[in-house]
């Protein structure tokens, strides 16, 4: 445990930083799920699925919790999946 006042609040405020960060990230794989799930059963809601899952995407790279290049190449991913399976 740190001694100096202003490491104790690094300490607090990495907490409450990293509680965000893993809430963030986890709402970002549930969306990604979803979406690879109404891709591959065909549904009819794919689509707003992809919106969905691009919008979390966009505000995770936004907030710093992904990449924007990887969040790029996750959104890339997605709507190519999408396209394939339309075409089939």
């Amino acid at each position: 445990m740190p001694n100096i006042k202003s490491a104790i609040k690094r300490v607090r405020v990495s907490k409450r930083k990293t509680l965000t960060n893993s809430i963030r990230k986890s709402v970002l794989k549930t969306n990604i799920k979803k979406c690879k799930q109404a891709i591959a059963s065909n549904d009819s809601n794919a689509a707003e699925a992809l919106k969905i899952a691009i919008k979390t995407i966009d505000k995770a790279a936004a907030k710093n919790v992904i990449h924007k290049n990887t969040a790029a190449r996750r959104k890339s991913k997605l709507a190519k999946a999408l396209n394939a399976a339309a075409k089939q």
